[in-house]
């Protein structure tokens, strides 16, 4: 597949989430809520439609392509992990986290808002993505619709999102004696696949539990999924060594200046990118077995490691 024509359909993918996204959140009260504040909502398209590549429901929708799955439900689901990866950008930009003042070259939302009304908008987003994927438009079985939220909450919780953002504020220092703690290679690794491999692989598994897969297809789609993620981090410690904000859309040089331990730092960026290409080989070797049907899975691995932003 040509890197364009996946261009173009990772856009074209983005466009139809954001338009599901708008839909979801609009003003009028579902039953069983009583009123959808206006700040609130403001605040949740706000933080949610302010750009974005939206790789994480396009995994989503690819996934469940191979297996010929298309339609609402598919896109509601995908709309669901964006939500929560919108929500956890949110939290991770407050002053009490990375206190960034800049996501996807605006100002992020406690400086549009403020505080207090970033951490509701941020509550909301993820609370209402497991709203989605319980509600029966997502799929008519019952038992599909707790697969994904169990995916969805076990990626995003304690052993997940959560507690991978937990232990590199560790790292940091931010608690004890305040001085960065330098981790081995296995113990970043971990906390990588925590906090940014864990979503991307959700992403992976949901689409997989959309389309109906089998263990084994299964399993080959989690090996898939699981060097994606290692490859999307290193990429992007790449950026954060060697791009400027500009580009990127939110301040770079930032890990550097926390002493923060990332595989770049650890081993230097010449051997980063060659474990960078050799992640890609492993992603595109898991997806042997689908054939050309894979083809944008592939591509999607490819276009990780190139990213320029």
């Amino acid at each position: 597949m040509r890197s364009a024509d996946f261009a173009e359909r990772l856009t074209q993918t983005a466009k139809t989430v954001d338009g599901v996204i708008m839909d979801l959140f609009g003003d009028k009260a579902l039953p069983g809520e009583t009123l959808r504040p206006t700040r609130v909502t403001e605040s949740m398209r706000y933080a949610a439609l302010a750009g974005g590549k939206r790789l994480r429901p396009f995994l989503v929708v690819e996934t469940a392509a191979l297996f010929g799955k298309e339609g609402e439900g598919v896109l509601r689901a995908a709309a669901a992990i964006e939500c929560v990866h919108c929500y956890s950008l949110v939290h991770d930009d407050l002053p009490a986290m990375d206190n960034d003042d800049l996501r996807r070259g605006q100002p992020t939302t406690h400086r549009k808002y403020d505080e207090a009304t970033a951490i509701l908008a941020g509550d909301a987003l993820l609370t209402y993505a497991f709203d989605i994927l319980a509600d029966e438009p997502t799929h008519p079985d019952p038992a599909v619709r707790v697969a994904l939220v169990k995916t969805l909450a076990r990626a995003s919780g304690l052993g997940g999102m959560v507690g991978g953002q937990l232990l590199d504020l560790e790292a940091e220092g931010r608690f004890g004696d305040g001085k960065p703690l330098p981790l081995t290679d296995k113990e970043i690794l971990r906390l990588q696949s925590m906090k940014t491999g864990a979503l991307l692989m959700a992403g992976v598994e949901m689409g997989a539990t959309l389309g109906g897969a089998s263990r084994d297809e299964r399993e080959t789609l989690q090996r898939y999924g699981r060097a994606l993620g290692q490859a999307f981090q290193i990429a992007d410690d790449l950026l954060d060594e060697e791009a400027d904000a500009a580009t990127v859309g939110k301040a770079t040089g930032k890990d550097a200046a926390m002493g923060k331990g990332t595989l770049v730092r650890l081993w230097g960026k010449d051997a980063a990118r060659k474990r960078l290409g050799d992640l890609v080989h492993e992603a595109e070797g898991a997806l042997s077995g689908f054939g050309d049907k894979a083809a944008v899975l592939r591509e999607a691995a490819r276009f990780v490691a190139n990213r320029d932003k």
